[in-house]
C-alpha cells in the first residue's frame, strides 16, 4: 500500500494544537451552544427550567452533566421542524431518516452549518490520505440519507474530482471504477464486500485497481474486515463516523498514519461517554454509551445527544483530539442493515397495515453471500391461509418495508401458529449472520 499519511504542516492548527487550547475552545462554543439552544428551541428552554439549570451555570465542562439530556424522540415529537433553531427560512437543507412512528427525524442545516459539514468531511478525508486533485467514487445513498451528499461537498472543498455513483448496480460500479480510476472510494463496508465480489466474478484482480483507499462508514464493521479488504485491494480502510442528529459523516474519522480508532472533531463536537443504565458519566478509558452536545451548530443544536452507540474515549495520536474506539454495538435494538437504520417496532407497524396477517413476527438477520440481509417471518391470519393470499400479503409487506425503509428485505409468510410464541419478552431479531 502506498504510504499517503498527510503531512503536519498541511493540517489546520486545531488538530494538532495543544490540549489546553482545544479545552479552552470547548468551553467557549459549548457557553454559546446553550444559549443558542435555550434561547431558540420551547423545548430546551423547558427542560433547563425543568432541571433548574440555566446556560450561565456552565463555569466548566464538567458543569455539562448539570444538563437534561436530548434523544431520538425528541426528534419525532418535534417534527417536522420545532427544534430548529433558526427561522425555517434560514435552513438551506433538510434531510431525514425514517423512524419507528411513521414521523422521519428531520435535520435540518444553515448556510455555516453546510459550511462547517463540507470543511469537516474534507478534513476527516484528508485524514484519511485522501488528496487535492485525486478522483473520489461516492457510493453511498443520496437523497434525505446525509452520506451521499455529505461525501459529496466534502470531497469537493478538498479540491477532488466526483463521481456521484450513488449505492447499487453493482457491475456499473466496477465498470466506472476501472474506466475513470478513482483513488478513493467512499462506501458502506458490507457494499465494499460486493463490489470485491463483482471484481472476481469479472476475473479481474482487484490489487490492479486504481484504489488507494476506502473511507467507510454508515454500519459497524470489524478490524477483521479493514485486513481482507485492505489485503485484497491493496488499499487503505478508514472508518469514518457521524449520525444526522449530529451533522452527518465527519463527526469523527480513523488517521491513515495509524488507524487506532476514530478522532472526534472536538472543536465542533464535546464527546461524553455515560453509563447506559444511570446516566451517570464516566472516565475516559471505559466503555459506555456515547453522547455528544454540538458546539457551532445554528439550525438544530443538539445538548447531550445520547447516540446510543457504545465506545469508549481514548487520548489522541495522530492529532491531539479524543479518539472514540470502533462502535461495539447498541445500548438499543436498532437494527443497521446496509447503512440504513430500521426498528422491529417499524416493522411491526408496517406489519400491522398489512391485509391478511396476524400480529406476530420475528426478524432474521443472516448474510446473503457477503451482504446483510434480512428475512421478515410472519404468518397469515386463517382466512387468509390460502397460498394465493399469502403470496399477496408477503409481496405487499415487502414493498411497503421497501418503500418505507428503503431497503429490500425477504417476506416469509407462514401458516397461522407458525411464528414462534413467546413467554415472556418477545424476541424480535435473531442474528445469524455470523453463524455458519
Amino acid at each position: 500500500m502506498k504510504d499517503i499519511a498527510p503531512k503536519r504542516t498541511g493540517l489546520d492548527p486545531i488538530e494538532i494544537a495543544s490540549v489546553d487550547e482545544i479545552r479552552a475552545l470547548q468551553l467557549e462554543r459549548l457557553k454559546w451552544s446553550l444559549r443558542h439552544a435555550y434561547e431558540n428551541v420551547p423545548m430546551y428552554r423547558h427542560r433547563f427550567d425543568k432541571r433548574g439549570v440555566h446556560p450561565d451555570d456552565l463555569k466548566s465542562l464538567s458543569d455539562l452533566a448539570k444538563f437534561p439530556f436530548t434523544v431520538k424522540s425528541d426528534l419525532r415529537d418535534n417534527y417536522p421542524f420545532g427544534l430548529f433553531a433558526v427561522p425555517r427560512e434560514r435552513i438551506l437543507r433538510i434531510h431525514a431518516s425514517s423512524g419507528t412512528t411513521g414521523k422521519p427525524t428531520v435535520v435540518g442545516y444553515t448556510s455555516n452549518d453546510l459550511d462547517n459539514w463540507a470543511a469537516l468531511m474534507a478534513r476527516s478525508m484528508r485524514a484519511s490520505g485522501t488528496r487535492p486533485g485525486d478522483i473520489v467514487h461516492v457510493a453511498y445513498g443520496y437523497g434525505l440519507f446525509t452520506g451521499g451528499l455529505g461525501a459529496h461537498y466534502g470531497a469537493e472543498r478538498l479540491g477532488c474530482t466526483v463521481v456521484p455513483v450513488s449505492g447499487g448496480m453493482t457491475p456499473r460500479q466496477v465498470t466506472l471504477i476501472e474506466d475513470f480510476r478513482p483513488s478513493t472510494i467512499m462506501v458502506t463496508p458490507s457494499y465494499m464486500l460486493n463490489i470485491l465480489e463483482e471484481y472476481r466474478n469479472r476475473g479481474l484482480d482487484p490489487r490492479e485497481s486504481s484504489l488507494d483507499v476506502g473511507i467507510f462508514g454508515a454500519e459497524p464493521w470489524t478490524n477483521a474486515m479493514r485486513q481482507e479488504v485492505e489485503q485484497a485491494f491493496d488499499m487503505h480502510a478508514v472508518d469514518i463516523y457521524g449520525l444526522s442528529e449530529i451533522m452527518g459523516p465527519g463527526v469523527a474519522n480513523e488517521c491513515v498514519e495509524t488507524k487506532d480508532g476514530l478522532h472526534i472533531w472536538e472543536d465542533h463536537f464535546y464527546p461524553e461517554i455515560i453509563d447506559p443504565d444511570t446516566g451517570e458519566n464516566v472516565p475516559d478509558g471505559e466503555i459506555g454509551e456515547l453522547v455528544f452536545t454540538t458546539l457551532t451548530k445554528e439550525g438544530l443544536p443538539m445538548v447531550r445527544y445520547r447516540t446510543r452507540d457504545l465506545t469508549r474515549l481514548l487520548p489522541g495520536t495522530a492529532r491531539s483530539m479524543r479518539r472514540m474506539e470502533k462502535i461495539t454495538g447498541r445500548s438499543d435494538d436498532m437494527i443497521i442493515l446496509r447503512g440504513v437504520n430500521v426498528f422491529p417496532t417499524q416493522i411491526e407497524e408496517l406489519l400491522l397495515a398489512t391485509d391478511g396477517l396476524a400480529p406476530h413476527f420475528q426478524i432474521e438477520l443472516h448474510k446473503k453471500g457477503r451482504m446483510d440481509a434480512m428475512r421478515v417471518m410472519v404468518e397469515a391470519l386463517p382466512d387468509h391461509a390460502a397460498p394465493d393470499a399469502r403470496e399477496k400479503a408477503m409481496r405487499v409487506l415487502a414493498k411497503k418495508v421497501k418503500d418505507t425503509a428503503g431497503i429490500s428485505v425477504e417476506v416469509s409468510v407462514g401458516a397461522p401458529g407458525s411464528v414462534a410464541r413467546s413467554q415472556g419478552k418477545a424476541v424480535r431479531v435473531i442474528d445469524n449472520r455470523n453463524r455458519g
